[in-house]
């Protein structure tokens, strides 16, 4: 043991040593700079006079114009230049990473060096406390004595002294039990008290931030696991209003954001585990204390920062969440009355604005604040989902203030928040299985649902309106939101209409699913232009469309349903209702589209043509004449057999006759191809399945049908070569 000692004693002393020599070296360098200084200083002087000669004529021919302050810009990115927040961050660290490191690996070497002696027995528990106790003040001391020519490394050195502080108290009061809760909450404030005092006298940023740190961890390390939140928040808002003065007079925003981050967590952790009526007047404290802080550049500078504006957008919605929550509960009304008071609280601020006719940026966040609060005010009295509609709403206002502003942080925001809008919004959706009866349109799901449609729209004609080079650096993204916003709003709308007809048919709940699917797609096909899709975008939907269109003539039991009398006979028409927009795209839509480029699509259509009539047909007949199930087997072969070529026939000429009128020739292909199909099927399958009547009444109408065919293809066929000669000899005659 004697040995570990000398060599401690021994490593010290050569410290000691190896220091004095290097700090001696140190002064006659200082020395050697000063004599150097003084020698410079004469020529500097006549170098001086020069400069105060030329410097009056400079002065008056390059007048700087300052601003007027009460003329407030419009222009938000004028008010404070780009920089990179994170790069003075990096410079700290690389500048003072040794001596965090070095304040760190004292601390530990301290607490390693009480333990081993802890260990040994060589000092009781008490001791073990002043000894950290007296540690941690010699630290402080000596940062004290380091701050005139090493301001960050004393803040540094002294922050580690309040670290050991705060350890030791802690330790002092878990492990050994030294002092009462009581006594050790006391230790606790007065070191938070020390170590503001010391940064406020320091004008130590770095020292403030500890002392932070420490006051709000302090409740933590002395807790016993019993809630007395009444106390604790009484020191939180004491600590609370001590920064905002503090943050007023030396103007340090990053302390607000750490008081900010610490508070909200105190205090949806209290709300999450126990709501009482004390944690409103604590929200309320909380939210007038961050206001203000909020407030801070507005009220000196008459401007907002990029994160003045964020801290006002976060303090109004999370207060509001937290008491609306307690409220809901509680179950007390009514549960807007916050919201409206915090609009009203943001309407002084922009009448405010408004009286001086300052419609720039303090405007506009003044007046999107408050239309949020009163919108998600009428959202809740609707009992929408809270944190749904808090999202979305917020989520539309971090994006208008981003077009306003054209500051990337409320972008960057509003892309973290929207995800969790449409998480949130799924699990919304889910209230569907677990609801007994929900009114029609006027129920919670629903309402919160048309809230986050509406906030999808809204962020929709905000986008809509970015510049080219937006455009091109975010398009994926753009789409992508675009997608989700469009994903959103069918879904919400769907489980709406399938809660509603959920006792139905599953073959009825499908064809209805189905159907607004189709006019979901229909309405976004139709409003391409409006909504800012691409025309490969409107061409894939268009594709889509066809798909779906193609699944449900194909499988729709809907003959079958009105057979078995599950539904009316009207409900025919009703699956009917997709040749309406199937209609409109062909002649209104798809010849100006993307779309009509591709031959392949020429083929679609028509496969979607000829099945539409070929089903539906079938359909019809089998619902003319089969009164129960046994006999739709028989209609089926007899309609297959004799109806299905003549129908093919028909179509046929049509894409013959129309593909020859539009010189259109993929609608020839498409005319003769099904003209093949349809007589290689007449001749190797039908007729031998004929009776002798069909036989004869098939051949004589197809026969009838080609040769008409025929003879129209060679009418149109002179026709044309007519009207090329005319011109020919007009073109002859002209020569």
């Amino acid at each position: 043991m004697n040995s570990v000692f000398a060599i401690i004693v021994i490593f010290i002393v050569l410290l000691i040593l190896v220091y004095h020599k290097l700090n001696k070296r140190i002064d006659i360098l200082e020395k050697q700079i000063a004599d150097l200084s003084k020698k410079e200083a004469p020529a500097n002087e006549d170098v001086t006079d020069n400069e105060n000669l030329i410097k009056p004529v400079l002065t008056a021919n390059l007048r700087t114009d300052y601003p007027d302050p009460n003329i407030i810009s419009t222009d938000f990115r004028d008010t404070e230049p780009q920089r990179d927040r994170l790069t003075p961050v990096f410079d700290f660290l690389k500048q003072n990473a040794l001596t965090i490191i070095g304040i760190f690996t004292l601390v530990l070497g301290i607490g390693y060096f009480v333990k081993y002696a802890i260990d040994k027995n060589w000092i009781g528990e008490t001791s073990r406390a002043g000894i950290g106790f007296i540690v941690g003040v010699a630290i402080i001391g000596t940062g004290h004595f380091l701050r005139k020519n090493y301001n960050a490394f004393s803040s540094i050195i002294t922050g580690g002294g309040i670290a050991v502080l705060y350890f030791t108290t802690t330790i002092a009061f878990r492990e050994y039990h030294i002092f009462s809760q009581n006594i050790g909450f006391l230790i606790t404030c007065l070191i938070t008290i020390a170590s503001i005092s010391l940064s406020y006298y320091y004008k130590s940023e770095i020292l403030i931030i500890f002392s932070l740190f420490g006051g709000f961890l302090a409740p933590l390390m002395i807790s016993t696991g019993q809630s007395n939140y009444l106390f604790l928040f009484t020191y939180l808002s004491v600590l609370n209003v001590g920064m905002l003065i503090i943050a007023y007079l030396k103007h340090w925003k990053s302390i607000g954001w750490i008081s900010f981050i610490f508070t909200l967590v105190y205090l949806f952790f209290w709300t999450m585990e126990r709501a009482e009526m004390t944690a409103i007047l604590f929200y309320s404290i909380t939210y007038l204390v961050f206001y203000a802080f909020a407030l801070q550049n507005y009220l000196k500078k008459n401007l907002f920062q990029e994160f003045d504006i964020l801290m006002l957008i976060l303090i109004n919605f999370c207060s509001v969440a937290g008491l609306v929550f307690i409220f809901k509960e509680l179950r007390l009304l009514p549960v807007s009355v916050f919201p409206v008071i915090f609009a009203i609280m943001n309407v002084i601020g922009w009448y405010r604005e408004y009286q001086k006719k300052n419609f720039g940026i303090n405007y506009s966040v003044f007046i999107s604040i408050t239309i949020s609060l009163i919108t998600l005010a009428f959202a809740l009295e609707l009992k929408t989902h809270l944190i749904t509609s808090i999202w979305a709403i917020e989520a539309s206002l971090l994006l208008y203030i981003w077009k306003k502003t054209n500051q990337k942080i409320f972008k960057t925001f509003f892309y973290i928040i929207f995800p969790m809008v449409i998480v949130s919004q799924m699990m919304t959706w889910t209230r569907y299985f677990d609801s007994g009866s929900l009114n029609v349109i006027f129920n919670p799901v629903f309402i919160t649902s048309l809230v986050v449609i509406g906030s999808c729209f809204v962020n929709l004609i905000l986008l809509k309106k970015n510049s080219d080079e937006e455009k091109s650096t975010s398009r994926f993204y753009e789409n992508l939101f675009k997608i989700l916003c469009f994903g959103v709003i069918y879904f919400s709308v769907l489980f709406e209409i399938l809660y509603h007809i959920s006792y139905e048919s599953l073959i009825f709940i499908f064809i209805i699913g189905i159907l607004f699917t189709i006019y979901y797609l229909f309405t976004l096909i139709l409003f391409s232009k409006k909504l800012s899709v691409s025309k490969g975008f409107q061409t894939g939907m268009i594709y889509i469309f066809l798909l779906l269109l193609f699944a449900h003539i194909i499988t729709s039991q809907v003959a079958t349903e009105i057979i078995s009398k599950k539904v009316g006979s009207g409900f025919f028409f009703v699956h009917l209702l997709y040749v309406i927009p199937f209609v409109y795209l062909i002649f209104k839509i798809f010849p100006k589209s993307e779309f009509i480029k591709i031959h392949i699509s020429y083929w679609a259509i028509s496969l979607i043509v000829i099945l539409s009539f070929s089903f539906e047909l079938y359909r019809l007949y089998i619902l003319i004449n089969a009164d129960n199930h046994d006999q739709i087997y028989t209609l089926q072969n007899h309609f297959s057999i004799l109806y299905l070529p003549i129908i093919w026939a028909v179509l046929a000429c049509m894409f013959i006759y129309f593909g020859l009128k539009k010189e259109l020739p993929e609608f020839n292909k498409i005319g003769f191809s099904l003209l093949g199909i349809m007589i290689f099927k007449l001749y190797a399958i039908d007729v031998w399945q004929m009776d002798n009547v069909s036989r004869i009444i098939a051949f004589i109408i197809l026969g009838i049908i080609l040769l008409l065919s025929s003879f129209m293809f060679q009418r149109l066929k002179n026709l044309i070569k007519n009207l090329v000669d005319k011109r020919e000899e007009t073109a002859d005659e002209n020569l």
